[in-house]
């Protein structure tokens, strides 16, 4: 029987106990130890595994943890290794993905329910005999929950500060061995903080309770942090000069997140789905973490589990998340006519060159333009196809899976556009009933200028259709009185778009994409299908006293109008 696919389990323990199928990530522990850092960050866009590997670590160093879930896994044979630090450290792992609120108040209750639960693990050191009764105090006062306060953890702020240095001190004398602190997600609090507006209160919570953690605590063996973005040194990390940065650039760890081409191989063999690799390559694949290329695990893994019910099933956007997606139409919000221009390029899988800053702040973020470029391809949207001097890249957009995303926003951000300008959309709509060409053309022609095309060349033609026709959809949605019907029914086949109005008016329209350029001919094309496939015939048989038929050819941010 064949193991179950791990959707969204991010537990190790689980992964051997419940026999999920398990990518061999061991080896990232090896290359840990030998990149000696007494405080390691890695930053890694969303669901490539980080939680997964913080899990691993816990579970491999940490004292009284079974070793056998460890079997048959590649780091047993670094049998040196494994005798040394195998089982042999008291550990401190907590997540700050929850640490979240409406303002600061509610964000630190939670960032104090985070730590307390964690210190409730190590009940033992109430008795502790190698503990003093202050020292067991000090323990008590992490754990301890007020009934008044419905249930809320009743540290101070001050306590919370120094919560993760307090338990390290107090592990380190119960074991007799100093303490591997690992803390996911660091950088969610001050995301949440930004967006809701507490910013400074959390940055200094964070930059207290790590500095205590990591900056001033002798009972420290390592620490492994991760998270999205490398957020500014000034900002949280004051004063801490051991610190180990790899982010998605570095030649280290390359391979430790995220799936390798190997990897995908065996996964696909293994589920029998073979022969769907190519689309999973496509879609999935094209991040580069230093000098690797790798594929989001999140996404294979998901569409993986949909073929073994459908081998049919399209692939689609699993990664793409809210906040990545917020941070793309503030992009385009704030585009002149060059930004522009770089989307179309991205869209059209082509490159730009970016000046990257990989060390932000949250507040610097919307500063410029060029902080938003450097969110992007920290966080995955974007990825490095050459390093050039100057901290700049060459960049472009990873995968299908992204580019599909971009237009899906950029078609949002048209309509929010064109439609604050009603009385330009009234005028464009009016002209194609009265069978107004020139006016028509004239106007589409603005707005495609004010677009974003795709004219990509690997991107089939009916795809690029597709683009053209949701535009000009949305313009003509905006007349509330007119029925639209988008690939309607009619006659012998389906018109791209057919409209009916008040005034009883039918109008056909047909759409190509002119991949040659010429436009004339696509127009002949369209009109003559409108023709052959009797498109009109279901709006004379619903009482349309007029039908106008239009046939429209688009190149680029060229386009034509013809009437039958």
């Amino acid at each position: 029987m064949r193991k179950k696919l791990p959707i969204g389990i991010e537990n190790f323990e689980e992964f051997f106990s419940e026999d999920f199928y398990y990518v061999d990530k061991t080896l990232f522990i090896k290359e840990l130890l030998q990149n000696w850092g007494k405080v390691n960050l890695f930053t890694r866009p969303r669901r490539f595994g980080k939680t997964l590997n913080m899990s691993m670590l816990k579970c491999f160093f940490e004292t009284g943890k079974d070793p056998a879930l460890f079997e048959g896994l590649k780091i047993m044979q670094e049998k040196d290794l494994c005798e040394k630090y195998m089982g042999k450290f008291p550990v401190i792992s907590i997540s700050l993905k929850s640490v979240d609120g409406l303002n600061f108040e509610s964000a630190s209750v939670a960032l104090r329910t985070v730590i307390g639960n964690e210190a409730g693990r190590f009940r033992f050191l109430r008795n502790s005999d190698r503990l003093t009764d202050d020292e067991k105090e000090a323990y008590a006062q992490l754990t301890e929950v007020g009934s008044s306060q419905g249930g809320v953890y009743t540290m101070t702020g001050k306590m919370a500060e120094a919560s993760l240095q307090t338990l390290s001190q107090l592990l380190e004398k119960h074991f007799g061995q100093k303490v591997i602190l690992l803390i996911d997600e660091y950088d969610v609090p001050l995301d949440k903080a930004f967006q809701a507006g507490y910013y400074d209160e959390m940055v200094s919570l964070i930059r207290n309770l790590l500095g205590n953690a990591l900056k001033t605590n002798d009972s420290l063996y390592f620490a492994v942090l991760t998270g999205c973005l490398r957020i500014s040194k000034e900002s949280i990390f004051t004063g801490l000069n051991n610190l180990n940065v790899m982010t998605v650039s570095d030649p280290y760890f390359c391979d430790g997140f995220g799936f390798t081409e190997d990897e995908v191989t065996e996964l696909l063999n293994y589920y029998g789905l073979e022969e769907f690799h190519d689309t999973v390559r496509d879609w999935y694949d094209g991040y580069q973490f230093g000098n690797i290329s790798v594929y989001c695990p999140w996404d294979v893994i998901k569409y993986a589990q949909i073929l073994l019910k459908d081998k049919e099933a399209e692939p689609e956007n699993y990664w793409a998340n809210t906040s990545g997606n917020d941070l793309i139409r503030r992009l385009l919000k704030k585009a002149n006519q060059s930004t522009k221009n770089d989307v179309e390029r991205l869209i059209n899988g082509e490159t730009i060159t970016k000046t990257i800053r990989q060390e932000l702040t949250y507040r610097e973020v919307e500063d410029s333009i060029d902080n938003i470029w450097s969110v992007l391809y920290s966080t995955g949207y974007l990825t490095c196809r050459r390093r050039m001097p100057g901290k700049k890249m060459e960049l472009t957009l990873p995968n299908r899976e992204v580019r599909e995303l971009f237009i899906e926003l950029v078609k949002d951000w048209f309509e929010e556009t064109t439609q604050a300008d009603s009385g330009r959309i009234n005028r464009f709509c009016a002209a194609f009933s009265a069978g107004d060409t020139d006016t028509i053309q004239d106007m589409l022609n603005d707005y495609l200028w004010d677009s974003i095309s795709v004219r990509d060349t690997a991107v089939r033609i009916n795809m690029k259709e597709n683009f053209y026709h949701g535009m000009l959809l949305g313009l003509l949605q905006n007349q509330d009185s007119w029925l639209v019907k988008s690939n309607a029914e009619t006659g012998e086949g389906y018109s791209d778009i057919s409209i009916q109005t008040p005034e009883r008016t039918g109008i056909v329209i047909e759409l190509k994409y002119a991949d040659d350029g010429n436009l004339e001919k696509a127009c002949g094309e369209a009109l003559k299908q409108i023709e052959e496939k009797k498109y009109a015939e279901g709006l004379n048989h619903r009482g349309a006293k007029k039908i106008i038929k239009y046939g429209i050819a688009f190149f680029e941010k060229e386009c034509m109008v013809m009437t039958a």
